[in-house]
C-alpha cells in the first residue's frame, strides 16, 4: 500500500472503531504523540483511547504530502463522544511518518484540545 491509500485506511479504520485495524498499520515500536494523552506506545494509546470513546465520526477534509518524504498529513474532523455520551468536535492534523516498509513509526497529532481536555479529565474523576 502507498502512503495515500494507508492514510485512507488509518481514517477508516478509526473511524469504525477497529483498532486492532488500525494498530496494524503501524510497526512494532510505532508511537502516538497526543496533545491529551501524551507519548505512548501506539498500541496503548488506541485502547486508551478506545476504552473513553463510545463513538466516532471522521471526516476527512485533505491529505498533504510532501515528494520525496516519509510523512504525510491527514487533516479531518473529528465527532468524538465519550464513554459518559459527551460530546465534541473539532479539527485536527495528524502527521504519520513511516518507515521503510510504509509502516506508520510516529504518528503526531495536533489538535486545539480545549473542550477535549476538560471532558476527559471528567472521565477520571
Amino acid at each position: 500500500m502507498n502512503k495515500k491509500v494507508i492514510a485512507h485506511k488509518y481514517l477508516e479504520y478509526l473511524d469504525s472503531g477497529n483498532i486492532e485495524q488500525v494498530l496494524n498499520l503501524f510497526n512494532k515500536s510505532g508511537i502516538v504523540n497526543s496533545p491529551i494523552y501524551g507519548i505512548k506506545k501506539a498500541d496503548e494509546f488506541f485502547r486508551e483511547l478506545n476504552n473513553d470513546t463510545s463513538n466516532s465520526e471522521l471526516k476527512l477534509l485533505g491529505i498533504f504530502e510532501e515528494k520525496d518524504s516519509n510523512k504525510l498529513a491527514i487533516y479531518f474532523t473529528y465527532k468524538w463522544t465519550l464513554k459518559n455520551n459527551r460530546k465534541v468536535e473539532f479539527d485536527v492534523v495528524d502527521i504519520i511518518e513511516f518507515d521503510t516498509q510504509n509502516k506508520i513509526s510516529k504518528l503526531i497529532i495536533i489538535y486545539d484540545t480545549v473542550l477535549a481536555r476538560e471532558l476527559v479529565d471528567q472521565l477520571e474523576k
